[in-house]
């Protein structure tokens, strides 16, 4: 069994700063991905239930590039190796690829590294700077501010905290946060 989660709490409702609320919702989405994974064997991570035959290690791979395309080699400009690792091809329609010799454990490191560099990045730039060029935004072009990425990630993570709802109560009955 894989062990996943620690649960920050929903930011408070009269939380009025946009940096600091939209930071504690990506955390708290962030948190909510690793609850729903949590207590899954290393086998149930690896089998999907779906028709589209995702499987949830595959998603919590996915989310970690996510968070790597979209700040670092997108907001930052760094030049990062394979931007699109999820998925060998760069191809959306190829599905998400997790390697046999890949476990549990390595993707969450994986994924808590990219959320924290992250958070990194976020921290040292304000909400209306533009995205660097030179990594996924080519120069000239007008590029996406921060909050505009932030939030493009925050609607990323309600998607797939959705799926993975409906993918966990599938392997083993469990609902709720």
């Amino acid at each position: 069994m894989v062990t996943f989660a620690e649960s920050p709490p929903l930011p408070p409702g009269t939380l009025a700063d946009p940096r600091e609320l939209l930071a504690r919702f990506l955390d708290f989405h962030r948190a909510a991905v690793l609850r729903k994974l949590d207590g899954l064997s290393e086998q149930d991570l690896r089998t999907s239930r779906l028709p589209s035959g995702w499987t949830p290690l595959e998603l919590l791979k996915h989310l970690a590039y996510v968070e790597r395309r979209w700040m670092r080699w997108g907001f930052a400009g760094e030049q990062v190796d394979r931007p699109w690792g999820d998925n060998e091809n760069a191809d959306p329609d190829a599905g998400w690829h997790v390697g046999a010799d890949e476990t549990g454990d390595g993707v969450r490191a994986f994924y808590l590294e990219q959320c924290e560099r992250s958070r990194r990045i976020a921290a040292a730039a304000g909400l209306s700077q533009q995205a660097a060029t030179g990594g996924r935004f080519p120069a000239p072009g007008p590029t996406p501010t921060l909050i505009w990425i932030q939030f493009h990630l925050l609607q990323e993570y309600a998607r797939h905290v959705g799926q993975l709802d409906v993918a966990r109560e599938l392997a083993d009955g469990v609902i709720g946060e």
